[in-house]
């Protein structure tokens, strides 16, 4: 392994875990950036953006160091489903979903804090929600509160009963980590993981 440290630029517990499967030595840091999406902003230009700006925004930090930023949205009839304001935008969010396929996209960087190299790429996923009913949805708020997830989706816990198909590379992009992508990126840097 490269003599250089491994960060990722994160607060989610979820990408942590992720993260720890690959069993190589990481420290975490937490970005500040500012999420708020720009005026006219794709979503695909947005996690493409923003997580390149917590990569880089952890990397002036750490000398000597392989940063990771990452982040996702999931996107529906065109628009950006983030993450639930309170129960009842959960409930929103959940019927709105009933039935349809969701696009989640996942923003990759890894940025070499001594030269400044950047790769960034962004990851699809979609997912087809089962058709669920008031009642369903209810009891999955009430055992899982995945106000922490977005969409109100906690797919690695009882969210997966929510779901009928997944469509995608990379199954780890749904938590919000794409490892294979990761891997091929880290391996850019050096960092061979097997």
């Amino acid at each position: 392994m490269p003599n250089r440290r491994l960060i990722l630029a994160s607060s989610s517990r979820y990408r942590r875990a992720l993260l720890q499967r690959l069993s190589i030595p990481f420290e975490v840091a937490v970005p500040n950036v500012d999420e708020s999406p720009l005026p006219g902003e794709s979503p695909t230009d947005l996690v493409r953006r923003l997580s390149a700006a917590k990569a880089r925004a952890v990397a002036v930090r750490y000398p000597a160091s392989v940063v990771i930023g990452s982040d996702q949205v999931a996107v529906h009839d065109g628009g950006i489903v983030g993450k639930p304001r309170d129960p009842e935008h959960a409930v929103e969010q959940l019927r709105s979903a009933s039935g349809k396929r969701i696009t989640l996209l996942t923003g990759l960087a890894v940025v070499d804090s001594d030269s400044g190299r950047s790769q960034v790429d962004v990851v699809p996923f979609h997912v087809l929600f089962r058709t669920l009913s008031a009642a369903q949805i209810e009891r999955y708020l009430e055992k899982e509160k995945p106000y922490d997830c977005s969409g109100s989706v906690r797919a690695d816990g009882l969210g997966v009963a929510l779901l009928e198909r997944f469509e995608g590379d990379d199954p780890n992009a749904l938590i919000g980590l794409p490892l294979i992508r990761l891997v091929d990126m880290l391996h850019n840097e050096g960092w061979d993981v097997l």
